[in-house]
Order: structure tokens, then sequence, then C-alpha cells
């Protein structure tokens, strides 16, 4: 029997951080959400709105350890509609972050995992 595994090289955390997102080169930022678990190279989310594959976005996320929004620039690596409503699970792959805000992220992800262990 073949096993293919985990295939996300950056563990995810279970969280729910508050975010907003827009297209790439869009003017209106969506209504907040807010995740479904992060890490250091993507987020999931929950949107009324259908978003298509590889479609990117400007995603702006509010961690707790910092005082300040974290901005990235992500694409859509999947989306799937939930059998409720009319709701979609969208999963986002980072493309691009401020050395800065990728810092943030990074001991956001290992200070949760630790507190887990």
């Amino acid at each position: 029997m073949l096993s293919f595994g985990e295939k996300r090289r950056h563990q995810r955390i279970d969280v729910k951080v508050p975010l907003q997102y827009k297209e790439l080169g869009g003017e209106k930022i969506s209504k907040g959400t807010l995740s479904k678990n992060v890490s250091e190279g993507g987020i999931k989310f929950h949107t009324d709105k259908f978003i298509s594959l590889a479609c990117r976005l400007v995603v702006e996320m509010s961690i707790p350890s910092s005082t300040k929004p974290i901005r990235a620039i992500s694409k859509v690596a999947w989306i799937k509609k939930l059998p409720v409503g009319d709701t979609y699970e969208v999963g986002n792959q980072f493309l691009d972050m401020t050395k800065e805000d990728k810092s943030i992220m990074s001991d956001y992800v290992k200070k949760s995992t630790e507190k887990v262990a």
C-alpha cells in the first residue's frame, strides 16, 4: 500500500487569528474572517466568496504577539466548498513577506507548538 504522507514543509497550528484579504492589485479589502490554522508557509481560512485557484492575494493577519498586522502575498493552493451554506475553505501558500513579518510568524508558530508539546 502506498503512503503519500504530508506534503507540507511547515508545521501548522490550529489557531484562530483575525485576517483580511484582497486580490493582489485589487482595491477592496474583504470583510474580516478568522484563520483555521497557520504556519510559516501558509494559512487556511473560511470565506463566503469563491476564489479561483492560483489567485494571488494580499493577506493581513493580526498575530497576538505582534503590535502590527503581518502582511503577505499568497496564492490560493486549494479551495473546497463546505457542505453547509455558501462557505468555502481556502488554503493559501505564502509567496512573499518581509523578513520582519516572516520572523514574527516563525516565532509565533514555534512558541505555539512549544506550548502544545
